[in-house]
């Protein structure tokens, strides 16, 4: 019992550093690892979920998706800027590969479709 504690506390750390990364890399999505780093810590730390739960950087996307408030205008348009930006300078500057580029522009269109979908957050006044 106590091996598996351990291994979701160090599972739900690799989870908040992937969810970190996912800020700041558009193609690597925030909430998805934030809400996996949540559940890790809820079944095996009372003191982690409740600072992941508190954060001021992190708390606030498990919150509103737990509440289905969704994502913010503003920060739908910027993710989906960086996405693209980087998605087509890579494929046109960096691959020669034509399945690769054709990769990359598939997966641009699916994260654009899912950031889509989600609920646009009324701006808090």
């Amino acid at each position: 019992m106590k091996l598996l504690k351990t291994l979701l506390i160090v599972a739900g750390f690799i989870s908040v550093g992937l969810g970190i990364l996912g800020m700041f890399l558009p193609v690597l999505p925030t909430t998805p690892f934030l809400l996996l780093a949540a559940t890790c810590f809820a079944r095996s730390s009372e003191k982690f979920y409740r600072w992941l739960l508190n954060n001021k950087w992190f708390g606030n996307y498990i919150k509103n998706y737990r509440e289905g408030k969704g994502i913010p205008l503003k920060i739908k348009i910027m993710t989906l800027s960086f996405l693209w930006a980087t998605i087509l300078t890579s494929a046109i500057f960096f691959l020669d590969n034509i399945y690769l580029r054709i990769l990359l522009i598939a997966i641009a269109v699916g994260v654009t479709i899912h950031i889509s979908l989600i609920k646009t957050k009324k701006s808090e006044r």
